[in-house]
């Protein structure tokens, strides 16, 4: 990591990694890291591996560190596919139809009947050996013999192989939910967004996202949230069928990449939100949100070129905090306001908001996508790549995703900000204190 403001000091993860069967050399990494903060601290995992091994020690640095109340192995439990699977079918969530063979023979049987192409996942993604040929977490199998293969590695992948239904993905199908909860599955700020460019094109991360309220994508995170008494910040993908269902198809129990697309007009993001409440702060009522556009600048791009086009600079809209106009609907599909908060419509607030376009770089130390996006404008000329970058929304900061600005203190008994008022100048930050792996 370069200069940066926001970053008081970077610590060293583990020496080896980390490994959620032996959590005791990141048990040993973060006793000395809070020794040398010398107060308690906020700890928040920031993928899914660490949220699994966190989990596994938190109960031994409750005096160290304030860390989200996840009993049972919860962040396991959810990142787990088989386990997630299985928690859709008794809460009634929408999920893609999922079998998990006990055999190579009902893997190729499964594959054939739940119609090829389909989808073949590891239940537990983060056991698989990092650099084992043709194991990824998740593969499009085209043939029954290809199931059967995939099956018989079971043992090498660590984990049991799920074959689920292909949901082909198109406008409008990919959407996904962010929320940060207080003890109990209470919401503090939670919220809905459509994805609309990924990289890869159609099958990966965020590279444009728009935050739209969905009622039915909301309703599912939330119940979820509520039925498992979930206790920090969650992130969730959905992809729409044909029959215009949202189905859920992952659970990450940690932000997301495009958190900060969820960011309301006071600059309450679900990050800060966690913090307040770790630290026995009020969180104030979220104000307005919804519309808000993430840009992952270089991905996006890339995506643009290869596979679709980026949002148009929209014209001067409805007052800030108002949602956009809903997006194409399927059939008996409703629309209605973003849910933020204790469970309460997100409120209009005065003015314009500020940061309506989030920008961010992922993989700074990366060259690949640049190298991408060269390539792809030399495959497509000059020309096309000139009318890609007109589509490239005008106004938004750049952040970086690794370190987050330490929120402003409020105490418990001070008023959040109010809906007539505009949103109160930016404080200085304190620096925030990383710790790496």
């Amino acid at each position: 990591m370069g200069r940066s403001r926001y970053v008081r000091a970077v610590h060293p993860g583990p020496a080896g990694g980390l490994d959620p069967e032996t959590p005791e050399a990141l048990l040993e990494c973060l006793t000395g890291v809070s020794e040398r903060i010398g107060r308690p601290a906020v700890l928040i995992a920031m993928d899914d591996l660490s949220a699994i091994t966190v989990s596994r020690i938190g109960p031994v640095l409750t005096d160290r560190f304030r860390i989200p109340h996840q009993p049972d192995n919860l962040p396991a439990r959810v990142a787990d596919k088989a386990e997630l699977a299985r928690l859709c079918a008794r809460w009634d969530v929408p999920h893609p139809e999922t079998v998990v063979p006990a055999s190579g023979g009902e893997a190729a049987e499964a594959a054939w009947r739940l119609g090829l192409p389909v989808v073949a996942k590891w239940s537990r993604p983060w056991l698989l050996p990092s650099g084992a040929d043709g194991l990824r977490s998740t593969t499009l199998v085209h043939t029954v013999a290809e199931a059967r293969r995939l099956y018989e590695r079971s043992a090498e992948a660590g984990s049991r192989l799920l074959l689920q239904r292909f949901l082909p993905a198109g406008p409008d199908t990919d959407w996904f939910f962010h929320g940060a909860f207080a003890r109990g599955g209470r919401p503090l700020l939670a919220g809905s967004g459509r994805k609309e460019l990924s990289w890869p094109v159609r099958t990966g991360l965020t590279a444009v996202g728009r935050w739209l309220p969905d009622p039915a994508v909301e309703e599912a995170g939330l119940r979820l949230a509520e039925r498992l008494g979930y206790q920090g910040i969650l992130d969730l993908d959905f992809r729409r069928d044909e029959r215009g269902t949202f189905r859920l198809v992952d659970f990450n129990p940690r932000p997301g990449a495009q958190f900060r697309l969820f960011t309301d007009t006071a600059g309450l993001d679900v990050v800060q939100a966690m913090y307040l409440d770790l630290t026995g702060q009020r969180v104030p009522e979220p104000v307005g949100g919804p519309g808000r556009v993430f840009v992952a600048e270089n991905y996006a791009l890339l995506a643009a070129v290869r596979g679709g086009s980026l949002p148009r600079r929209r014209a001067p809209g409805p007052a800030a905090g108002a949602a956009d106009p809903a997006p194409p609907a399927a059939a008996g599909r409703r629309s209605g306001p973003v849910r933020s908060g204790p469970g309460l419509p997100g409120r209009p607030a005065a003015g314009r908001d500020r940061g309506r376009v989030e920008a961010a770089w992922f993989a700074g130390d990366d060259l690949m996508p640049f190298l991408g996006m060269l390539a792809a404008f030399l495959g497509r000329g000059f020309g096309k790549g000139a009318r890609v970058l007109r589509g490239v929304p005008a106004q938004g900061r750049r952040t970086a995703l690794a370190a987050v600005r330490a929120p402003r203190q409020r105490g418990r008994d001070q008023p959040g900000p109010s809906p007539l008022s505009p949103a109160p100048p930016e404080a200085p930050a304190a620096p925030d204190e990383l710790v790496t792996r």
